[in-house]
C-alpha cells in the first residue's frame, strides 16, 4: 500500500465499513466512531516513516482509535456513573486526537485542507458526546 493510497482513503467522503454487527447502522454513533477510527488508521499509515512523524502517528493512532472502544464499553456499563465515565474518557480521547491533528498540521506533515474533514468530525462527535453526557448526568440526578 502506498502512502498516497492511504491518504486518499483517509479523506474519502465515503469510507466503506463492514456492517456485520448490528450496532454499525450507517449514521449511528458506533458507525461514525468506527469510520473515524478507520480514517485515523489511514492518516497514521500515510505519515512518513521518520522518527518524529512515527511518534505523532503512534499518538494519533492510540487516541483516535480508542474513542469508539470506550463508547463500545459504555454500552455495557453497570450504572449511569460508569457510563458517564466512559463517555468522558471518549471525549478526552477526541480532544487528544484533535491536538495531534493540529501538531501534524503545524509540522506540515499533512495539510490542514486534507485534515479538515477529520477535524470537523471530531467537533461533531464532541458536540454529540457532550450532549449525551449532560443527558446521562441529568438522568442520574433525577433517579436520586
Amino acid at each position: 500500500m502506498s502512502d498516497e493510497w492511504a491518504v486518499e482513503e483517509a479523506f474519502a467522503t465515503e469510507l466503506q465499513v463492514e456492517e456485520s454487527n448490528t450496532p454499525y447502522v450507517k449514521g449511528s454513533i458506533p458507525y461514525r466512531t468506527k469510520v473515524f477510527a478507520l480514517r485515523i488508521i489511514k492518516v497514521s499509515e500515510a505519515l512518513q516513516a521518520t522518527r518524529t512523524s512515527r511518534h505523532f502517528a503512534d499518538q494519533l493512532l492510540r487516541a483516535g482509535t480508542s474513542v469508539g472502544a470506550h463508547l463500545h464499553e459504555a454500552k455495557r456499563s453497570r450504572s449511569d456513573s460508569e457510563m458517564i465515565s466512559k463517555v468522558a474518557v471518549a471525549l478526552q480521547e477526541l480532544d487528544e486526537t484533535d491536538y495531534w491533528i493540529s501538531i501534524i498540521i503545524g509540522a506540515k506533515l499533512i495539510t490542514a485542507e486534507r485534515l479538515s474533514p477529520i477535524q470537523s468530525e471530531i467537533q461533531e462527535l464532541i458536540a454529540i458526546l457532550t450532549t449525551a453526557s449532560k443527558t446521562l448526568k441529568a438522568r442520574k440526578h433525577s433517579h436520586k
